[in-house]
């Protein structure tokens, strides 16, 4: 379980939230809504170790997620805006490397199948830096497919992503929710319509 605990965060002199406190269970998707500039990205960022919070506490499986940092990033895995990917390899190198950083054992079936579900075949030997941003942002989708994270953060992971592609996502944010997974994510989109498994918290009233 994620707990987060009276969390509060100033940029600029500004309150972007303060005293926020919820959870976040397996087999729970968590959306983040809120206008542009009420700390969305912020928040996860403070919760994936990557920021910095005025005050309050954060626990992965009732311990903070500062006392074994390494432990809670090996059960994480965050999807920020930029898709965090070495340009100088191809799509398959990169899921190749991104197998070897968390220690799994790297499946070329496994990797052919992820590069597909995100429309990304027949591209696979192409360098990044030769696609287009888009498609960049596939690539690091592809992780997801691939992932035994049992918590996923994900800011805005629907950007540049048409209609059929929301599809298959949505899908397999139900799937991780299913099989005892957590989501924690924002989008604009309209996902999950009336799923029991969704639970709304915004930022900003």
């Amino acid at each position: 379980m994620l707990d987060v605990s009276n969390l509060t965060a100033i940029r600029d002199e500004r309150v972007l939230f303060e005293s926020l406190s919820f959870t976040v269970q397996p087999g729970e998707l968590v959306q983040i809504e809120g206008r542009n500039g009420t700390g969305k990205t912020t928040l996860l960022r403070i919760i994936a170790g990557l920021g910095d919070s005025e005050q309050g506490d954060i626990a992965w499986k009732s311990e903070s997620i500062f006392s074994n940092r390494d432990a809670y990033h090996q059960d994480l895995l965050f999807l920020g805006h930029q898709p965090g990917i070495k340009r100088e390899l191809n799509a398959f190198e990169n899921l190749s490397f991104y197998l070897q950083l968390h220690q799994q054992q790297s499946d070329r079936q496994a990797i052919w199948d992820a590069l597909t579900q995100v429309g990304l075949a027949g591209r696979e030997e192409v360098p990044v830096a030769q696609l287009s941003a888009g498609q960049q942002r596939r690539v690091a989708l592809a992780r997801l497919w691939l992932s035994n994270h049992p918590l996923w953060i994900l800011d805005e992971p629907l950007t540049a992503i048409d209609k059929q592609g929301v599809k298959v996502l949505e899908a397999l944010f139900l799937k991780h929710a299913q099989s005892g997974g957590m989501v924690l994510l924002t989008t604009h989109q309209d996902m999950f319509s009336d799923n029991p498994l969704l639970r709304k918290i915004r930022l900003g009233d």
